[in-house]
Protein backbone atom coordinates (compact mmCIF):
# COMPACT_ATOMS: atom_id res chain seq x y z
CA UNK A 1 0.00 0.00 0.00
CA UNK A 2 2.86 2.01 0.91
CA UNK A 3 5.59 0.85 -1.19
CA UNK A 4 5.71 3.49 -3.84
CA UNK A 5 4.92 6.52 -1.50
CA UNK A 6 8.20 4.82 0.72
CA UNK A 7 10.36 5.02 -2.09
CA UNK A 8 10.52 8.66 -2.13
CA UNK A 9 9.13 9.74 -6.23
CA UNK A 10 10.32 13.01 -7.31
CA UNK A 11 9.80 15.30 -10.16
CA UNK A 12 12.78 17.92 -11.43
CA UNK A 13 11.74 21.17 -11.87
CA UNK A 14 11.66 20.81 -15.82
CA UNK A 15 8.94 17.68 -15.65
CA UNK A 16 6.74 19.67 -12.97
CA UNK A 17 6.66 23.03 -14.90
CA UNK A 18 4.47 21.84 -17.83
CA UNK A 19 1.87 19.95 -16.02
CA UNK A 20 1.85 22.39 -13.32
CA UNK A 21 0.26 24.80 -15.68
CA UNK A 22 -1.81 21.92 -17.41
CA UNK A 23 -3.48 21.03 -14.10
CA UNK A 24 -3.76 24.49 -12.73
CA UNK A 25 -6.13 25.17 -15.87
CA UNK A 26 -7.77 21.47 -16.13
CA UNK A 27 -8.51 22.24 -12.20
CA UNK A 28 -10.37 25.41 -12.84
CA UNK A 29 -11.96 24.48 -15.64
CA UNK A 30 -13.50 20.90 -13.41
CA UNK A 31 -14.04 23.64 -10.96
CA UNK A 32 -16.06 26.14 -12.87
CA UNK A 33 -18.12 22.85 -14.74
CA UNK A 34 -19.61 21.74 -11.33
CA UNK A 35 -20.16 24.67 -9.98
CA UNK A 36 -22.40 25.09 -13.36
CA UNK A 37 -24.26 22.08 -12.70
CA UNK A 38 -24.61 22.51 -8.64
CA UNK A 39 -25.39 18.55 -8.95
CA UNK A 40 -22.99 17.00 -6.28
CA UNK A 41 -20.43 18.80 -3.48
CA UNK A 42 -16.57 17.10 -3.06
CA UNK A 43 -15.26 16.89 0.06
CA UNK A 44 -10.95 16.08 -0.10
CA UNK A 45 -10.15 14.67 2.82
CA UNK A 46 -6.72 15.15 4.00
CA UNK A 47 -4.99 13.15 6.52
CA UNK A 48 -1.22 11.74 6.53
CA UNK A 49 1.75 11.63 8.32
CA UNK A 50 2.74 14.15 10.61
CA UNK A 51 5.71 16.58 8.09
CA UNK A 52 4.20 15.29 4.90
CA UNK A 53 2.94 18.80 4.09
CA UNK A 54 -0.83 18.11 4.53
CA UNK A 55 -0.76 22.02 5.52
CA UNK A 56 0.98 23.38 2.41
CA UNK A 57 -1.13 21.02 -0.21
CA UNK A 58 -4.11 22.59 1.80
CA UNK A 59 -2.48 26.14 0.76
CA UNK A 60 -2.10 24.79 -2.77
CA UNK A 61 -5.21 23.41 -3.68
CA UNK A 62 -7.03 26.89 -2.34
CA UNK A 63 -4.36 28.88 -5.07
CA UNK A 64 -5.09 26.32 -7.98
CA UNK A 65 -8.28 26.46 -7.72
CA UNK A 66 -10.79 29.46 -7.28
CA UNK A 67 -10.68 29.64 -3.45
CA UNK A 68 -14.27 31.71 -3.49
CA UNK A 69 -15.95 27.98 -4.21
CA UNK A 70 -13.44 25.56 -1.46
CA UNK A 71 -14.59 25.71 2.10
CA UNK A 72 -11.59 25.00 4.09
CA UNK A 73 -12.65 23.16 7.45
CA UNK A 74 -10.01 22.50 9.68
CA UNK A 75 -10.75 21.02 13.05
CA UNK A 76 -9.16 19.92 16.09
CA UNK A 77 -9.66 18.12 19.20
CA UNK A 78 -13.75 18.03 20.34
CA UNK A 79 -14.44 21.01 22.70
CA UNK A 80 -17.38 23.13 23.90
CA UNK A 81 -20.62 22.29 22.66
CA UNK A 82 -19.07 19.81 20.12
CA UNK A 83 -18.55 17.56 23.11
CA UNK A 84 -22.81 17.42 23.82
CA UNK A 85 -23.39 16.47 20.55
CA UNK A 86 -22.91 13.36 18.37
CA UNK A 87 -19.34 13.47 17.19
CA UNK A 88 -20.20 13.69 13.72
CA UNK A 89 -22.42 17.15 14.34
CA UNK A 90 -19.30 19.25 13.45
CA UNK A 91 -18.93 17.72 10.40
CA UNK A 92 -22.72 17.65 9.20
CA UNK A 93 -23.29 21.08 9.70
CA UNK A 94 -20.38 23.04 8.12
CA UNK A 95 -21.37 20.72 4.83
CA UNK A 96 -20.70 23.07 2.02
CA UNK A 97 -23.67 22.93 -0.67
CA UNK A 98 -23.95 21.14 -4.27
CA UNK A 99 -21.20 22.72 -6.64
CA UNK A 100 -18.71 23.80 -4.18
CA UNK A 101 -15.70 22.21 -2.92
CA UNK A 102 -14.85 21.50 0.88
CA UNK A 103 -11.21 20.38 2.31
CA UNK A 104 -11.61 19.11 5.41
CA UNK A 105 -8.25 19.29 7.68
CA UNK A 106 -8.47 17.09 10.84
CA UNK A 107 -11.48 14.60 9.84
CA UNK A 108 -13.52 12.48 11.33
CA UNK A 109 -10.41 9.95 11.04
CA UNK A 110 -8.26 11.69 13.58
CA UNK A 111 -9.69 9.42 16.59
CA UNK A 112 -9.11 6.48 14.45
CA UNK A 113 -5.97 6.85 12.93
CA UNK A 114 -4.68 8.20 17.42
CA UNK A 115 -6.31 4.59 18.13
CA UNK A 116 -5.33 2.56 15.34
CA UNK A 117 -1.36 3.81 15.78
CA UNK A 118 -1.48 3.24 19.35
CA UNK A 119 1.04 0.65 21.58
CA UNK A 120 -2.51 -1.30 22.24
CA UNK A 121 -4.87 -0.73 19.56
CA UNK A 122 -8.51 -1.54 21.00
CA UNK A 123 -9.68 -3.55 18.01
CA UNK A 124 -13.22 -3.44 18.65
CA UNK A 125 -13.42 0.53 18.75
CA UNK A 126 -11.13 0.43 15.43
CA UNK A 127 -14.39 -1.83 14.16
CA UNK A 128 -16.94 -0.15 15.65
CA UNK A 129 -15.86 3.46 14.54
CA UNK A 130 -14.84 2.28 11.01
CA UNK A 131 -18.20 0.97 10.08
CA UNK A 132 -19.73 4.39 11.95
CA UNK A 133 -17.53 6.26 9.51
CA UNK A 134 -18.66 3.86 6.69
CA UNK A 135 -22.40 4.51 7.24
CA UNK A 136 -21.45 8.00 7.24
CA UNK A 137 -19.26 8.25 3.94
CA UNK A 138 -22.26 5.84 2.25
CA UNK A 139 -24.78 8.13 3.40
CA UNK A 140 -23.04 11.35 2.13
CA UNK A 141 -22.54 9.89 -1.71
CA UNK A 142 -25.91 8.98 -1.56
CA UNK A 143 -26.76 12.45 -1.12
CA UNK A 144 -24.51 13.67 -3.39
CA UNK A 145 -21.71 14.26 -1.54
CA UNK A 146 -18.18 12.91 -3.27
CA UNK A 147 -15.65 12.11 -0.61
CA UNK A 148 -12.08 11.92 -1.55
CA UNK A 149 -9.65 11.07 1.20
CA UNK A 150 -5.96 11.53 0.28
CA UNK A 151 -3.19 9.79 2.13
CA UNK A 152 -0.04 11.67 2.33
CA UNK A 153 2.98 9.34 3.18
CA UNK A 154 6.78 8.99 2.69
CA UNK A 155 9.70 6.94 4.41
CA UNK A 156 10.55 7.35 7.86
CA UNK A 157 13.97 9.20 6.61
CA UNK A 158 12.43 11.65 4.14
CA UNK A 159 9.74 12.67 6.94
CA UNK A 160 13.15 13.46 9.37
CA UNK A 161 15.40 15.02 6.46
CA UNK A 162 12.06 17.42 5.71
CA UNK A 163 11.48 18.94 8.83
CA UNK A 164 15.49 19.21 9.67
CA UNK A 165 15.58 21.21 6.19
CA UNK A 166 12.68 23.20 7.44
CA UNK A 167 13.83 24.29 11.16
CA UNK A 168 17.48 24.95 9.12
CA UNK A 169 15.58 28.75 8.34
CA UNK A 170 14.17 31.16 10.31
CA UNK A 171 11.39 31.44 7.24
CA UNK A 172 9.77 28.12 7.57
CA UNK A 173 11.10 27.01 10.50
CA UNK A 174 7.32 27.53 11.93
CA UNK A 175 5.84 24.86 10.05
CA UNK A 176 7.59 21.98 12.08
CA UNK A 177 5.39 21.38 15.09
CA UNK A 178 7.15 19.33 17.80
CA UNK A 179 4.90 16.10 16.76
CA UNK A 180 6.49 16.45 13.35
CA UNK A 181 10.00 15.95 15.21
CA UNK A 182 8.49 12.82 17.27
CA UNK A 183 7.25 10.98 13.92
CA UNK A 184 10.92 8.89 13.49
CA UNK A 185 10.52 7.32 17.21
CA UNK A 186 6.73 6.16 15.90
CA UNK A 187 6.93 5.66 12.57
CA UNK A 188 6.43 2.08 12.45
CA UNK A 189 3.37 1.88 14.79
CA UNK A 190 2.05 4.98 12.62
CA UNK A 191 2.62 3.44 9.18
CA UNK A 192 0.93 -0.06 10.78
CA UNK A 193 -1.85 1.90 12.07
CA UNK A 194 -2.69 4.38 8.78
CA UNK A 195 -2.83 0.45 7.08
CA UNK A 196 -5.36 -0.51 9.30
CA UNK A 197 -7.27 2.31 8.77
CA UNK A 198 -7.18 2.32 5.11
CA UNK A 199 -8.02 -1.13 5.02
CA UNK A 200 -10.95 -0.77 6.71
CA UNK A 201 -12.33 2.29 5.18
CA UNK A 202 -11.62 2.10 1.61
CA UNK A 203 -14.77 2.13 -0.23
CA UNK A 204 -16.01 2.71 -4.05
CA UNK A 205 -17.93 5.45 -3.25
CA UNK A 206 -15.07 7.22 -0.62
CA UNK A 207 -11.66 5.79 -1.95
CA UNK A 208 -8.77 6.76 -0.25
CA UNK A 209 -5.45 7.73 -2.71
CA UNK A 210 -1.55 7.74 -1.06
CA UNK A 211 0.14 10.29 -2.14
CA UNK A 212 3.85 10.60 -2.42
CA UNK A 213 4.76 13.32 -0.32
CA UNK A 214 8.58 13.55 0.26
CA UNK A 215 9.44 15.92 -3.12
CA UNK A 216 7.00 18.80 -3.13
CA UNK A 217 6.30 18.73 -7.42
CA UNK A 218 5.38 15.19 -6.82
CA UNK A 219 2.87 15.78 -3.85
CA UNK A 220 1.25 19.32 -5.78
CA UNK A 221 0.83 16.75 -9.23
CA UNK A 222 -0.60 13.58 -7.80
CA UNK A 223 -2.82 15.57 -5.47
CA UNK A 224 -4.14 17.93 -8.44
CA UNK A 225 -4.40 14.34 -10.73
CA UNK A 226 -6.32 12.86 -7.97
CA UNK A 227 -8.50 16.22 -7.46
CA UNK A 228 -9.19 16.60 -11.10
CA UNK A 229 -9.70 12.74 -11.57
CA UNK A 230 -12.87 13.27 -8.37
CA UNK A 231 -14.59 15.91 -10.20
CA UNK A 232 -13.97 14.45 -13.67
CA UNK A 233 -16.23 11.44 -12.18
CA UNK A 234 -19.21 11.42 -13.73
CA UNK A 235 -22.53 10.02 -11.89
CA UNK A 236 -23.17 8.25 -8.69
CA UNK A 237 -21.19 5.78 -7.23
CA UNK A 238 -22.29 2.29 -6.43
CA UNK A 239 -23.05 1.86 -3.03
CA UNK A 240 -23.91 -1.63 -1.63
CA UNK A 241 -26.79 -2.47 -0.50
CA UNK A 242 -25.35 -3.18 2.68
CA UNK A 243 -24.74 -0.04 3.67
CA UNK A 244 -28.52 0.96 3.23
CA UNK A 245 -29.92 -3.03 5.11
CA UNK A 246 -32.61 -2.25 7.41
CA UNK A 247 -34.56 -4.90 9.67
CA UNK A 248 -37.58 -6.21 7.71
CA UNK A 249 -40.52 -6.76 9.88
CA UNK A 250 -42.30 -10.09 9.43
CA UNK A 251 -45.60 -8.22 8.19
CA UNK A 252 -46.57 -4.40 8.65
CA UNK A 253 -48.96 -4.01 11.14
CA UNK A 254 -51.86 -1.40 11.26
CA UNK A 255 -50.92 0.27 14.22
CA UNK A 256 -53.00 3.09 13.66
CA UNK A 257 -56.27 0.90 12.98
CA UNK A 258 -56.02 -0.37 16.32
CA UNK A 259 -56.04 2.54 18.57
CA UNK A 260 -58.93 3.21 20.84
CA UNK A 261 -60.32 6.59 18.90
CA UNK A 262 -62.73 6.72 21.53
CA UNK A 263 -60.46 7.01 24.67
CA UNK A 264 -61.54 10.64 26.61
CA UNK A 265 -60.92 12.26 29.80
CA UNK A 266 -63.77 14.31 31.63
CA UNK A 267 -62.14 18.30 31.69
CA UNK A 268 -61.82 18.33 35.71
CA UNK A 269 -59.62 15.29 35.19
CA UNK A 270 -57.28 16.73 32.91
CA UNK A 271 -56.79 20.00 34.01
CA UNK A 272 -55.43 18.11 37.75
CA UNK A 273 -53.56 15.20 35.79
CA UNK A 274 -51.73 18.18 33.60
CA UNK A 275 -51.28 20.35 35.75
CA UNK A 276 -49.29 17.51 38.04
CA UNK A 277 -47.93 16.64 35.19
CA UNK A 278 -46.26 19.63 33.83
CA UNK A 279 -44.88 20.07 37.70
CA UNK A 280 -43.21 16.74 36.63
CA UNK A 281 -41.80 18.02 33.69
CA UNK A 282 -40.54 21.46 35.23
CA UNK A 283 -38.45 19.66 38.30
CA UNK A 284 -37.05 17.35 35.38
CA UNK A 285 -35.97 19.79 33.35
CA UNK A 286 -34.53 21.75 35.83
CA UNK A 287 -32.78 18.99 37.72
CA UNK A 288 -29.10 19.06 37.90
CA UNK A 289 -29.21 15.09 36.46
CA UNK A 290 -30.36 16.80 33.18
CA UNK A 291 -27.21 19.48 32.73
CA UNK A 292 -25.74 15.69 31.44
CA UNK A 293 -28.41 15.04 29.02
CA UNK A 294 -30.62 17.00 26.40
CA UNK A 295 -34.29 15.84 25.42
CA UNK A 296 -35.41 15.96 21.28
CA UNK A 297 -39.08 15.38 21.14
CA UNK A 298 -40.42 14.82 17.77
CA UNK A 299 -44.22 15.34 16.57
CA UNK A 300 -46.10 13.71 13.58
CA UNK A 301 -49.62 12.89 12.45
CA UNK A 302 -52.48 13.78 10.46
CA UNK A 303 -53.33 17.43 10.05
CA UNK A 304 -55.32 18.67 12.51
CA UNK A 305 -54.25 16.19 14.91
CA UNK A 306 -53.62 18.69 17.60
CA UNK A 307 -49.70 18.71 17.53
CA UNK A 308 -49.25 22.47 18.32
CA UNK A 309 -51.57 22.07 21.77
CA UNK A 310 -49.85 19.29 22.50
CA UNK A 311 -46.52 21.08 22.32
CA UNK A 312 -47.88 24.47 23.52
CA UNK A 313 -49.01 22.28 26.92
CA UNK A 314 -44.81 20.83 27.29
CA UNK A 315 -43.47 24.30 26.52
CA UNK A 316 -45.27 25.94 29.58
CA UNK A 317 -43.57 23.92 31.63
CA UNK A 318 -40.48 24.72 30.43
CA UNK A 319 -37.82 28.07 31.00
CA UNK A 320 -38.38 29.49 27.75
CA UNK A 321 -34.66 29.97 27.73
CA UNK A 322 -34.81 25.98 27.62
CA UNK A 323 -36.37 25.19 24.48
CA UNK A 324 -36.33 25.25 20.82
CA UNK A 325 -39.06 24.47 18.57
CA UNK A 326 -38.52 23.62 14.91
CA UNK A 327 -41.87 23.51 12.59
CA UNK A 328 -40.64 21.90 9.17
CA UNK A 329 -42.15 22.30 5.96
CA UNK A 330 -40.58 21.80 2.38
CA UNK A 331 -37.16 22.09 2.07
CA UNK A 332 -36.24 25.31 0.58
CA UNK A 333 -32.95 25.13 -2.10
CA UNK A 334 -30.83 26.11 0.19
CA UNK A 335 -31.69 22.97 2.25
CA UNK A 336 -31.85 21.10 -0.91
CA UNK A 337 -28.20 21.87 -2.09
CA UNK A 338 -27.67 19.33 1.00
CA UNK A 339 -28.44 16.19 2.18
CA UNK A 340 -31.99 15.83 3.67
CA UNK A 341 -30.63 15.32 7.34
CA UNK A 342 -28.57 18.21 7.23
CA UNK A 343 -30.89 20.74 8.13
CA UNK A 344 -31.66 18.67 10.97
CA UNK A 345 -28.15 18.30 12.56
CA UNK A 346 -27.68 21.87 12.93
CA UNK A 347 -30.84 22.13 15.36
CA UNK A 348 -29.78 19.77 17.37
CA UNK A 349 -29.51 20.69 21.06
CA UNK A 350 -26.77 21.08 24.06
CA UNK A 351 -26.83 19.19 27.02
CA UNK A 352 -29.97 20.93 29.24
CA UNK A 353 -31.80 21.91 26.61
CA UNK A 354 -35.14 20.62 24.70
CA UNK A 355 -35.39 20.72 21.08
CA UNK A 356 -39.16 20.31 19.46
CA UNK A 357 -39.52 19.00 15.74
CA UNK A 358 -43.38 19.71 14.97
CA UNK A 359 -42.79 17.25 11.60
CA UNK A 360 -39.69 15.82 11.34
CA UNK A 361 -37.36 13.95 9.28
CA UNK A 362 -39.72 11.49 8.85
CA UNK A 363 -40.95 13.30 5.99
CA UNK A 364 -38.37 11.35 4.12
CA UNK A 365 -40.72 8.42 4.08
CA UNK A 366 -44.10 10.09 4.46
CA UNK A 367 -45.00 13.20 2.45
CA UNK A 368 -41.97 12.58 0.10
CA UNK A 369 -42.94 9.04 -0.34
CA UNK A 370 -46.90 9.25 -0.87
CA UNK A 371 -46.46 12.32 -3.23
CA UNK A 372 -43.34 10.26 -5.41
CA UNK A 373 -41.01 13.72 -4.37
CA UNK A 374 -37.93 11.34 -4.99
CA UNK A 375 -37.39 7.96 -6.19
CA UNK A 376 -38.55 5.03 -4.00
CA UNK A 377 -34.78 4.13 -3.74
CA UNK A 378 -34.39 7.05 -1.43
CA UNK A 379 -36.88 6.38 0.95
CA UNK A 380 -36.19 3.28 1.22
CA UNK A 381 -32.78 3.57 2.36
CA UNK A 382 -33.98 6.73 4.49
CA UNK A 383 -35.27 4.26 7.16
CA UNK A 384 -31.96 2.83 7.65
CA UNK A 385 -30.40 6.12 7.76
CA UNK A 386 -32.64 7.33 10.12
CA UNK A 387 -31.99 5.17 12.53
CA UNK A 388 -28.63 5.54 12.09
CA UNK A 389 -29.07 9.47 12.98
CA UNK A 390 -30.87 8.59 15.92
CA UNK A 391 -28.89 6.32 17.72
CA UNK A 392 -26.29 8.42 17.47
CA UNK A 393 -28.65 11.10 19.19
CA UNK A 394 -29.49 9.02 21.99
CA UNK A 395 -25.18 7.83 22.37
CA UNK A 396 -24.50 11.24 23.00
CA UNK A 397 -26.85 11.43 25.87
CA UNK A 398 -30.37 12.44 24.08
CA UNK A 399 -33.26 11.02 25.40
CA UNK A 400 -35.55 10.74 21.74
CA UNK A 401 -39.05 10.38 22.15
CA UNK A 402 -41.68 10.34 19.16
CA UNK A 403 -44.57 11.06 19.02
CA UNK A 404 -47.80 10.18 16.31
CA UNK A 405 -51.16 12.11 16.89
CA UNK A 406 -54.02 10.28 15.01
CA UNK A 407 -57.32 11.24 14.61
CA UNK A 408 -59.98 9.41 12.36
CA UNK A 409 -61.22 11.00 8.90
CA UNK A 410 -64.52 11.84 10.21
CA UNK A 411 -62.64 13.91 13.27
CA UNK A 412 -60.07 15.75 10.84
CA UNK A 413 -63.16 16.43 8.88
CA UNK A 414 -64.50 18.17 11.65
CA UNK A 415 -61.64 20.40 12.55
CA UNK A 416 -61.12 21.48 8.79
CA UNK A 417 -64.67 22.73 8.85
CA UNK A 418 -64.33 24.57 12.69
CA UNK A 419 -60.76 26.19 11.51
CA UNK A 420 -62.66 27.04 7.94
CA UNK A 421 -65.30 29.30 10.33
CA UNK A 422 -62.62 30.85 12.61
CA UNK A 423 -60.73 33.91 11.97
CA UNK A 424 -57.95 32.54 14.55
CA UNK A 425 -57.77 29.58 12.92
CA UNK A 426 -58.01 29.78 9.17
CA UNK A 427 -54.66 30.14 8.70
CA UNK A 428 -54.10 26.88 9.52
CA UNK A 429 -55.72 25.29 6.72
CA UNK A 430 -54.80 25.26 3.25
CA UNK A 431 -55.58 23.36 0.08
CA UNK A 432 -52.50 20.55 0.99
CA UNK A 433 -54.31 19.58 3.95
CA UNK A 434 -57.67 19.05 1.90
CA UNK A 435 -55.64 17.67 -1.27
CA UNK A 436 -53.80 14.63 1.67
CA UNK A 437 -57.28 13.61 2.76
CA UNK A 438 -57.49 12.03 -0.47
CA UNK A 439 -54.56 10.03 -0.18
CA UNK A 440 -55.56 8.79 3.25
CA UNK A 441 -54.80 5.08 2.98
CA UNK A 442 -51.66 5.90 1.21
CA UNK A 443 -50.30 8.24 4.43
CA UNK A 444 -51.97 5.33 6.68
CA UNK A 445 -49.51 2.34 4.77
CA UNK A 446 -46.59 4.96 5.04
CA UNK A 447 -47.15 6.05 8.32
CA UNK A 448 -47.34 1.98 9.31
CA UNK A 449 -44.09 0.75 7.66
CA UNK A 450 -42.46 3.99 9.09
CA UNK A 451 -43.56 2.99 12.63
CA UNK A 452 -42.64 -0.94 12.28
CA UNK A 453 -39.14 -0.11 10.86
CA UNK A 454 -37.94 3.28 13.03
CA UNK A 455 -39.58 1.87 16.74
CA UNK A 456 -36.65 1.13 18.74
CA UNK A 457 -35.61 0.81 22.63
CA UNK A 458 -33.28 4.14 22.73
CA UNK A 459 -36.26 6.17 20.45
CA UNK A 460 -39.04 4.98 20.76
CA UNK A 461 -42.24 5.90 18.78
CA UNK A 462 -45.94 6.67 21.20
CA UNK A 463 -48.84 6.29 19.42
CA UNK A 464 -51.68 8.57 20.78
CA UNK A 465 -55.59 8.47 20.11
CA UNK A 466 -56.31 12.01 19.53
CA UNK A 467 -59.81 12.64 18.54
CA UNK A 468 -60.12 13.51 22.38
CA UNK A 469 -57.42 16.99 22.63
CA UNK A 470 -57.22 16.88 26.28
CA UNK A 471 -56.50 13.13 26.36
CA UNK A 472 -53.92 13.12 23.87
CA UNK A 473 -51.81 16.21 25.79
CA UNK A 474 -52.15 14.19 29.42
CA UNK A 475 -51.19 11.02 27.12
CA UNK A 476 -48.01 13.21 25.38
CA UNK A 477 -46.79 14.69 28.90
CA UNK A 478 -47.06 11.63 30.63
CA UNK A 479 -44.23 9.62 28.07
CA UNK A 480 -42.25 12.67 28.39
CA UNK A 481 -42.14 12.46 32.37
CA UNK A 482 -41.89 8.74 32.68
CA UNK A 483 -38.83 8.97 30.07
CA UNK A 484 -37.22 11.90 31.88
CA UNK A 485 -37.69 10.14 35.23
CA UNK A 486 -36.51 7.12 34.52
CA UNK A 487 -33.26 8.32 32.55
CA UNK A 488 -32.37 11.25 35.01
Amino acid sequence: MFAEAEADPSLSKDEFKPLEARLRVALLNAQYGRLEKADKTLMIVIAGIDGAGKGATVNQLNEWMDPRHIKTLAYGPAEGEELERPPFWRYWKDLPPKGSTGIVFGSWYAPLIIEAASKKPNQEYIAAHSAAILRFEAMLAAEGVQVLKLWFHLSAKAQTDRAQRLLASPETSWQVSPVDLKVAKRFDRIRNGAQIVLNHTDSGHAPWVVIPSADENMRATRTAEAVLAAMRQRGVPRIPASFHAHSSPTRIVDQLGQLDYNAKIDKDDYESELGLLQGRLARAARSRKFLDRSLILVFEGQDAAGKGGAIRRITHALDARQFDITPVSAPNSYELSRPYLWRFWRHLPRHGRVAIFDRSWYGRVLVERVEKLIAPAQWRRAYAEINDFEEQLAASGAIVLKFWLAVTPDVQLERFKEREKSPFKNFKITPDDWRNREKWKDYSAAANEMLARTDVAHAPWHLVSANDKRYARVQVLRHIVQAMEDQL
